[in-house]
């Protein structure tokens, strides 16, 4: 990543880092580069996220998470599996190992609570990210990085509702992540009538597209399709396409395709809870009460987003976007 980028995150978190700053031992010697990803120092951080390998989404938090351990001189070691069983065997790996504090995403917070509360029992300071974080404080973590999922499907919703949608296919890329299923409920609640959701697996773009196709087909009513991933969203564009429909796709989250729709007009707006603060922050967040025992947030969420992007900013984040930092 451009050292420019790196300054502005740095910039971005300016009081978490000065405070940082002030503490004994911070900086290590040398620049060595981690088997996950990052630097070699005092401290070790493991980031256990549920997303998949090469996703643009969580590729953005990594790239997030890395920075962040360039930047303070910590080891950041960045591992991902999908898998809810996995993903804890992962918590438990890294708990075995010793590690000096463990960022975690929670889209099964359930299958997580016990490698998450075992962690915290062993005494390593615990952020969650993304999902999950209204059990974050139940299980023992420090904090929380991300947007509230509720608030920002209302906001989706909202946003719908001003370019007259009355009909809304929300479409759920992933079974059981409870943070999805918050953004369609909240959608609903600021749309002011109930968005009709539709599965579809994330891992299988191609019946993505047929399913929401046929969707849209079996209903020419609909109005409107929100996705809620990124790459759902472009086979969003031609699901529509090929069943001859004039609803409008709207989305969460970024990529280059999004972006582009966008700019094509073919994506009405994206909804961006910027990921890239979602890899940084929590590894300022444990540096800090690692060496000086800060917590940030009071309690509270430390809120990522949600920010819309449209027609009218789109130009101006596209240039980040191709930086990897939105």
């Amino acid at each position: 990543m451009a050292r420019p980028h790196r300054l502005l995150a740095i910039a971005l978190a300016a009081p978490l880092l000065l405070a940082a700053c002030t503490t004994d031992g911070g900086e290590s010697e040398g620049n060595g580069s981690s088997g996950g990803g990052g630097t070699e120092g005092d401290l070790t951080f493991s980031v256990i996220t549920h997303g998949s390998a090469g996703d643009a989404f969580w590729d953005v938090v990594q790239n997030g998470a890395e920075a962040a351990g360039e930047d303070l001189g910590i080891s950041v070691d960045y591992q991902s599996d999908g898998d809810p069983q996995r993903q804890a065997q992962l918590i438990d790996a890294a708990v075995n190992q010793g590690v000096d504090g463990i960022v975690v995403s929670m889209a099964n917070p359930d299958a997580l609570q016990d490698s998450v509360e075992a962690a915290v029992d062993a005494g390593i300071p615990v952020v969650t990210i993304n999902s999950g974080g209204e059990r974050s404080a139940e299980f023992g973590a420090i904090g929380h990085v991300g947007q509230d999922e509720t608030i920002a499907g209302q906001g989706a919703g909202r946003e719908l509702a001003a370019a007259g949608a009355a009909n809304v296919l929300c479409v759920v890329h992933e079974a059981g992540n409870i943070g999805l299923e918050q953004r369609c409920s909240g959608a609903s609640e600021g749309l002011g009538v109930e968005v009709t959701p539709l599965q579809v697996d994330v891992n299988d773009l191609q019946g993505a597209q047929s399913t929401i196709a046929s969707s849209l087909q079996s209903d020419p009513s609909i109005d409107a399709v929100l996705t809620l991933n990124s790459a759902v969203a472009a086979v969003a564009v031609q699901a529509a396409a090929d069943a001859g429909s004039e609803a409008s796709i709207a989305t969460f989250d970024l990529n280059a395709d999004v972006i582009s729709g966008i700019q094509d007009g073919d994506i009405a707006f994206a909804v961006d809870q910027q990921q890239y603060e979602q890899g940084y922050l929590p590894i300022v967040m444990l540096k800090l009460y690692a060496e000086n025992l800060n917590t940030v947030g009071g309690g509270q969420p430390v809120l990522t987003g949600p920010g819309i992007v449209d027609a009218d900013n789109v130009d101006e984040i596209a240039d980040l976007a191709s930086a990897g930092t939105r």
